[in-house]
């Protein structure tokens, strides 16, 4: 296996790392000898087991602290590929976590099986467009969409290659806690406090200016007097320039709103303290605009008996029926303050519906069994055959998965914002699905504007 996140005996930092975890022990328990080579730091520097049969080998020189990990020098990205072909010598099967190992010359020899986790980093992008294994895993519809939408343009076979395998989430681990060991870290007072819980890494995308605003208008315009909102700090091997002075700016703006006697900054909370940390909220924030390809924590969060509030952004926007789940438009501070007010007062909890829902559909047995079967299933395939395909007149354009329509506009997840182009509005309410160049020439519309609307990742040619 291939990690280009490092990865630690005793704590998590995410998402991705957790699931890793997951799927290894799980082909561990098996009976599978698994080995994963992961990212050294710092931190992890020294191989270590996470089951009997599953070893981390931290021995992979890409740059730290996150982003662009393929900042390096050549000889360490020639180390690399050494490093992972020697270890491919032999082995049964390749599994890439997150696809950033861009190389698909080195594996194409072995079954592989690669999962996306992200929507975003450049690194796991390229690894879905340069893909030539035998399963490409989209960890939801969403995703799955998304990759056959950009990736799936140029590669026809790509389709029949995609899996969803959706993330799965342990509801034995994940139930309502009783706090007593995250007191030690967190200092709050259930009993007394109104808490709010931010639980996401430090990046202006996962939603902290978006939480500091509702913060202000629940204890300004609400008068919530006793809020305490909880923001966990990154682990020393995260903290780099960037991520510091984004502490640094959101401290001020919390000093500037008078919200500093508000907001608690703790040390990152370890995954088996996570439910008890959940247990503690009224309500958990999930309001940034980063385009998530699933998004653990507002789930993790109902799981624990704590209502989350998400923005209508990626995956959030579908995960769960609304009906279900509160959400908001990204950006919208009031009806996330309203919605927040009115889970503390009334202490509501998430409904028997939303939980039945979780437990049906986003169960950590089907993920895993998903895993193990694509990864001891995989067989070598003949590579993807590249396709070009011109636009003509008779294209077929249409809104893509990454934007919806609503009556504020058009949200763009990738731009991360709301806007009105009221000409494209039209044409899509009256072609939903899909219109070509004629169709909008007869509504008054140039070729200009319409490559406009298409560069700008608002259309999509089919």
């Amino acid at each position: 296996m291939f990690s280009i996140n490092p990865l630690f005996r005793d704590h998590v930092t995410g998402g991705a790392p957790k699931q890793i975890k997951n799927i290894s022990v799980y082909l561990g328990e098996m009976g599978h000898e698994v080995v994963i080579l992961s990212t050294r730091c710092a931190d992890s520097c020294v191989e270590f087991r996470w089951h009997e049969k599953v070893l981390v080998k931290p021995i992979l020189r890409f740059h730290q602290p996150f982003p662009q990990p393929y900042a390096i020098p050549a000889y360490d990205i020639a180390n690399m590929m050494q490093d992972v072909a020697a270890h491919l010598d032999g082995a049964d099967r390749f599994y890439m976590h997150d696809g950033e190992f861009l190389f698909p010359y080195a594996y194409q020899h072995i079954p592989t099986v690669v999962a996306l986790r992200d929507n975003v980093y450049p690194e796991t992008i390229l690894g879905g467009f340069l893909f030539q294994g035998d399963r490409l895993i989209a960890v939801s519809e969403y995703s799955r969409r998304f990759y056959a939408e950009t990736m799936g343009r140029f590669l026809p076979e790509l389709n029949e290659r995609l899996l969803v395998v959706s993330t799965g989430i342990d509801w034995d681990i994940f139930k309502p806690t009783m706090p007593q060991e995250i007191l030690e870290i967190v200092s709050v007072d259930p009993a007394k406090d109104a808490i709010v819980i931010h639980p996401h890494r430090p990046e202006p995308t996962k939603g902290l200016p978006q939480a500091i605003a509702v913060a202000d208008l629940l204890v300004h315009k609400y008068g919530i007097s006793n809020l305490k909102v909880l923001v966990p700090r990154w682990l020393e091997v995260g903290i780099s320039p960037e991520v510091a002075a984004f502490y640094q700016e959101m401290e001020t703006e919390i000093k500037t709103r008078n919200l500093t006697q508000h907001f608690i900054f703790h040390e990152w909370i370890p995954q088996s303290l996570m439910p008890q940390y959940y247990s503690l909220g009224a309500v958990t924030l999930g309001l940034g605009n980063f385009v998530e390809s699933f998004g653990n924590s507002p789930y993790e969060s109902l799981g624990c008996g704590t209502p989350a509030i998400v923005s209508r952004v990626s995956t959030h926007r579908e995960l769960l029926p609304d009906h279900l789940i509160d959400k908001v438009h990204f950006g919208d501070a009031e009806t996330a303050a309203a919605i927040a007010h009115q889970i503390i007062t009334e202490k509501r909890k998430p409904s028997p519906e939303t939980l039945a829902y979780l437990h049906e559909n986003y169960g950590v047995q089907s993920q895993l069994e998903g895993y193990a079967q694509a990864i001891l299933n995989a067989k070598c395939r003949e590579p993807l055959t590249y396709r070009y395909t011109p636009i003509t007149e008779e294209s077929c354009y249409r809104l893509p998965s990454w934007c919806y329509l609503w009556e504020g506009g058009i949200y763009h997840d990738f731009l991360a914002k709301h806007q009105t182009i009221p000409a494209l509005q039209s044409l899509l309410n009256q072609y939903p699905e899909g219109f070509t160049q004629q169709a909008a020439i007869a509504e008054n519309i140039t070729l200009e504007q319409l490559e406009n609307w298409y560069r700008d990742g608002y259309l999509i040619v089919q």
